[in-house]
């Protein structure tokens, strides 16, 4: 009895320090951020990991067009809204929710996904909530590392994703 719960120790121990060694090692690589945003009775919360370029070609490469993206890397993007939005016309409820794209040479598509707490890849698209069509841009100068921020508009914010030479702008109004 003593060995077997000696063995289940070292195993767990064994397996805590490979959960942490492992979560170091990635978030070194794509460390963790948070863009907010709380002004005039507007909320919003984006917890994200911000992987770098590394010379590497990014949209239409390492983030294939048409295909839905994690919005970042390691864990899924969280997004919270703290109040019902508009995006791009479609209303969103105030919640948590992750954040997915499909970015596209011409816009990208932007999916809210009532699934939260998963690892970047497993996207279940039966949970999603909405999705919406937003442009992209170029950006110059190009950015090394992924990078989330808002910029304030007239009722609400743009949620800007950037990352290389390219930016997509996600418009949040106030309902």
């Amino acid at each position: 009895m003593r060995r077997t719960l000696r063995i289940l120790g070292i195993t767990a121990a064994v397996l805590i320090i490979a959960f942490v060694g492992f979560r170091l090692f990635t978030k070194q690589s794509s460390p963790e951020a948070v863009a907010e945003v709380n002004q005039n009775g507007f909320a919003i919360r984006v917890d994200y990991c911000r992987p770098y370029k590394k010379g590497r070609d990014i949209f239409g490469g390492l983030v294939p067009y048409e295909e839905v993206w994690r919005t970042g890397a390691n864990e899924a993007t969280l997004i919270k809204l703290g109040q019902d939005v508009t995006i791009g016309g479609k209303p969103l409820k105030a919640g948590t929710y992750s954040l997915w794209s499909i970015p596209f040479k011409g816009g990208w598509i932007m999916i809210f996904n009532g699934q939260t707490g998963q690892w970047g890849t497993q996207y279940d698209s039966s949970k999603d909530v909405l999705r919406v069509l937003v442009t992209n841009r170029k950006r110059n100068p190009p950015l090394e590392q992924f990078t989330i921020e808002f910029q304030p508009q007239a009722g609400g914010e743009d949620m800007l994703l950037a990352w290389d030479d390219t930016e997509a702008v996600v418009p949040f109004r106030k309902q």
